[in-house]
């Protein structure tokens, strides 16, 4: 009985973090729209996309919380750690003029690599299920 109570945690912390994945990339995708909209539209735009990063800053930290308790390889909680530094890493990016043109570079690496995470996480539940 105690197994079926572990195997049931184990694919609800895995859902958990799938859940945060593919929100972390959509939240990208937002950021990405809303720094257009600022280039694009308005230049007021900007405060929402300095403010709007603070909402999922921290999304990846709970993906690698999350991935102990769904047993979930090792590479899955060195790509979580890797796109909170990269996040973490934006900050500098956005704030010297020398690093700046890396910004949308980092961008286009974060997606990237969300969307990876996001697809293989639920292709990894998918084959253990």
């Amino acid at each position: 009985m105690s197994d079926i109570k572990t195997n049931g945690r184990v694919r609800l912390f895995k859902m958990i973090f799938i859940v945060f994945a593919w929100a972390l990339v959509a939240c990208i995708a937002l950021q990405t729209f809303i720094a257009g909209m600022a280039v694009f539209d308005d230049a007021e735009h900007w405060r929402q996309h300095v403010i709007f990063v603070h909402l999922f800053e921290f999304i990846p930290l709970l993906m690698l919380l999350f991935a102990f308790p769904a047993q979930l390889p090792k590479r899955f909680k060195w790509m979580s750690l890797t796109l909170f530094l990269l996040i973490y890493l934006q900050y500098f990016t956005a704030n010297m003029p020398a690093a700046g043109a890396f910004h949308p570079v980092m961008a286009l690496v974060l997606i990237v690599l969300a969307l990876h995470v996001a697809r293989l996480a639920q292709a990894f539940r998918k084959k253990a299920s």
